[in-house]
């Protein structure tokens, strides 16, 4: 069965929710970033990282997602098949990947983005960080005004993708997900899913 190699709190919560969904055995193993077990199967010492039965390895969360939705289309997590439907969530894959993860790097390591190690830099670093997210968040939550799922098709692994962020983005950002209606829907809905709530109970250790 394919291994999920998975840390709390990072985006490989997305393919674990999706191997949830599509029900196939799979296997879970928690492991901590940049540790040696990790690093024997990404040298980058990241999660998410699949491995499969034959020892092939995929990393990045974008590729696991759109791999497991193509391997099991019987699960109907793809967002549709027509050629523009898959553009779309290629389209939207990208954007939490490259504009909506990317924004919270100044939250979560300030450090990164100055060379004054002082704490008003750091916090000023953070601040702007802020700012990015708010960015991505007003345009992702204009995306969803009156829609349920991120993809016309319904409930993709788009959606799983976003909810880890979206998770971010309630604990880090001032008032949380307050201005941002459509997003806590589109949160709510995934939290009160079963399968969500199993992944979401395991990663806690409970």
């Amino acid at each position: 069965m394919p291994t999920l190699y998975y840390a709390p709190g990072a985006c490989s919560l997305a393919p674990h929710i999706v191997l949830e969904w599509i029900g196939a055995p799979y296997e879970a193993v928690r492991v901590k970033h940049g540790s040696e077990e990790l690093l024997a199967v990404n040298p980058a010492g990241a999660v998410p990282t699949l491995r499969e039965d034959d020892g092939w390895l995929l990393t990045q969360a974008g590729a696991i997602l759109d791999y497991l939705a193509n391997k099991h289309p019987e699960a109907g997590l793809s967002g549709g098949d027509s050629l523009r439907a898959r553009a779309e969530a290629h389209r939207w894959s990208a954007f939490l990947t490259s504009d909506v993860h990317a924004a919270f790097w100044p939250v979560f390591m300030p450090f990164r983005y100055t060379a004054d190690e002082g704490k008003e830099a750091r916090r000023a670093v953070v601040e702007a960080g802020h700012k990015l997210v708010a960015k991505q968040f007003d345009i992702l939550n204009t995306h969803l005004d009156g829609r349920e799922h991120m993809l016309d098709g319904g409930r993709s692994v788009i959606d799983a993708y976003a909810f880890p962020m979206i998770r971010w983005a309630q604990k880090m950002l001032p008032g949380g997900l307050e201005p941002y209606a459509n997003v806590q829907a589109l949160h709510d809905g995934l939290a009160a899913d079963p399968a969500v709530q199993r992944i979401l109970a395991r990663e806690a250790g409970k």
